[in-house]
């Protein structure tokens, strides 16, 4: 089995599964400060809810086997793409195709973000930089 699918293997097996409340995302975010630290709030299907603080630019990636999906919670986030700007504001949101090249940038303050990944997806698409996966 390739590392990466072993590493997601492990991962995914490690989580507890079902949800039996509801989750409100102010007060999950409220548990943490760190920026670019997505924290896994839950999972439906395969992957995996979370959270994050963003500020500033974050590093160009891209993720091969699947989609990025943005929601603004509060701030403005500018996706940008090779070829151009994504804007959002709270209440809107975007997805990456898999295998294009973008950069989250949050550069009017601090954004705060619900993604929704497959489980074990590293967020810089490349698990040896990823930050670690944090349940909360």
């Amino acid at each position: 089995m390739p590392e990466s699918l072993l590493a997601r293997s492990l991962y995914i097996h490690s989580i507890p599964r079902p949800m039996h409340q509801a989750i409100n995302l102010a007060q999950k975010l409220s548990t943490f400060s760190e920026h670019f630290r997505p924290r896994t709030i839950g999972q439906f299907n395969g992957h995996d809810l979370m959270v994050a603080k963003l500020e500033g630019p974050f590093p160009w990636h891209k993720h091969d086997d699947t989609d990025d999906f943005f929601l603004v919670v509060h701030g403005r986030l500018t996706i940008q793409l090779r070829d151009r700007d994504v804007k959002l504001g709270p209440g809107e949101l975007f997805v990456v195709p898999r295998g294009v090249e973008h950069r989250p940038l949050a550069d009017e303050g601090e954004v705060h973000i619900l993604l929704i990944e497959t489980q074990g997806t590293p967020n810089t698409g490349d698990p040896a930089t990823a930050a670690p996966r944090v349940e909360i």
